[in-house]
């Protein structure tokens, strides 16, 4: 069933309530009114005919009462037809109203689905490129007839290659959808520069490979946070500021306080983002172009996805800025 046939369905069902409570209400009101109009025919009747006989009258009062009932009809169809009316136009504004508030109703659930299928879709695209080596580099190796010990060595490194990208990518899935799931995380009282050393030390042994020098400027800044997933997502900007960065630059980290805010700006001298692709970064399985950087990178567009749903948990805003050729900067703020 897609989503217009639901809102359609939502709509009616709101429409049928509506015209059920109108209709019991419209009955309900010409039942009073016809009544009050009854009794008070009768009791001008009762009046007409309680007068003294010396008292003249215009016309006979058969007559007068014949009128009377003409009129009472003529004001029960005027009725009838003004509740009728008036039902039309509740029809109409309740279609309206309900088909707006069926949509607004349903557009949460359309929009998780819709991000659930392109998850999905992503996720196997993603999960076929290293099956598909696999696949192709065994299928080769069976049809040769010749294949020796080195050749079935090199041939099983390049499988746990793959192998290794699989486990990465299923590793960095499950962190997403974990993030994804939890609504807030455990909170205890931290320093953010603590927390910023201890994710430096994760990724020491790849920065001190390109020869990076690091230029820090870390205040001692308390923080509410849970400790463990702070570090990973400085973890995740180290490493992704060392990988695009070239060799023997710099990278600098700043922690500073602004009002009550714990602001965190991380700062490389790669090739830089595109304007056009620093809107869509933090998507799942986005990878803005490979020449921001002359070496090849690995990766599955997952990293700044995680990133920011760490921040997003901790009631915080991650936002990046670049030039292109002077490199980027990522801004991390967290409740101070």
């Amino acid at each position: 069933m897609t989503f217009k046939t639901a809102y359609l369905k939502l709509t009616l069902f709101y429409v049928l309530i509506v015209i059920i409570i109108s209709t019991i209400f419209s009955v309900a009101l010409y039942q009073m009114s016809s009544s009050e109009l009854n009794r008070g025919l009768n009791r001008q009747n009762r009046f007409l005919r309680e007068l003294p006989p010396n008292i003249l009258v215009p016309i006979p009062m058969d007559q007068m009462e014949q009128i009377r009932l003409q009129q009472l009809a003529e004001s029960s169809h005027n009725l009838r037809r003004n509740l009728i009316y008036f039902n039309l136009l509740i029809l109409i504004l309740s279609s309206i109203g309900s088909y707006f508030f069926a949509k607004r109703t349903l557009r949460p659930i359309e929009k998780m689905m819709e991000a659930q299928n392109r998850f999905t879709a992503d996720a196997s695209h993603e999960l076929r490129t290293p099956l598909a080596a696999l696949r192709a580099e065994i299928e080769v190796a069976l049809r040769d007839k010749n294949i020796n010990l080195a050749s079935s060595k090199k041939l099983l490194t390049s499988n746990l290659e793959e192998i290794e990208k699989l486990e990465a990518l299923s590793g960095a899935l499950l962190k997403l959808a974990k993030y994804q799931e939890q609504e807030k995380l455990a909170s205890q009282e931290l320093l953010l520069d603590e927390v910023v050393v201890s994710a430096f030390e994760k990724v020491e042994n790849l920065a001190n490979k390109k020869s990076i020098e690091f230029k820090n400027n870390l205040q001692k800044i308390k923080i509410q946070g849970d400790r463990e997933s702070l570090k990973e997502l400085f973890v995740i900007l180290l490493d992704n500021a060392i990988k695009y960065s070239p060799q023997k630059s710099k990278i600098c980290i700043d922690i500073e306080k602004e009002k009550k805010q714990a602001v965190a700006r991380i700062k490389d001298q790669g090739i830089g983002i595109k304007s056009s692709d620093l809107p869509f970064i933090f998507n799942r399985f986005y990878r803005a172009d490979i020449s921001r950087s002359k070496e090849k990178v690995d990766g599955y567009g997952l990293g700044l996805s995680i990133a920011k749903q760490i921040v997003d948990l901790h009631k915080g805003e991650i936002s990046a800025s670049s030039h292109p050729g002077k490199g980027s900067i990522f801004t991390i703020k967290l409740p101070s």
